[in-house]
């Protein structure tokens, strides 16, 4: 068989073609993979803020309300208990 034979051209352009949707699928697959770990990284980092944001603000009430932490327990200043 000759290189130029019809049904040799067809079933490597049918190989090649496979081959090439096999690649793009593959692709595809890494590039949402990678988007979803960007968007699962952003709202990790935001949450992160936030929980930070909100440790600080509890600490101020904290301080505003007259209640040390002392090695992991809350303790109300002494004189300022009810």
């Amino acid at each position: 068989m000759a290189e130029t034979d019809p049904k040799s051209v067809q079933d490597l352009t049918a190989v090649v073609q496979t081959l090439l949707q096999q690649m793009q699928d593959k692709f595809q697959t890494m590039s949402d993979q990678i988007i979803g770990r960007n968007i699962l990284s952003s709202s990790l980092d935001e949450m992160s803020t936030r929980i930070d944001d909100l440790e600080k603000n509890i600490a101020d009430l904290m301080t505003q309300a007259g209640v040390e932490e002392i090695e992991g327990e809350n303790k109300v200043k002494e004189g300022e208990a009810s």
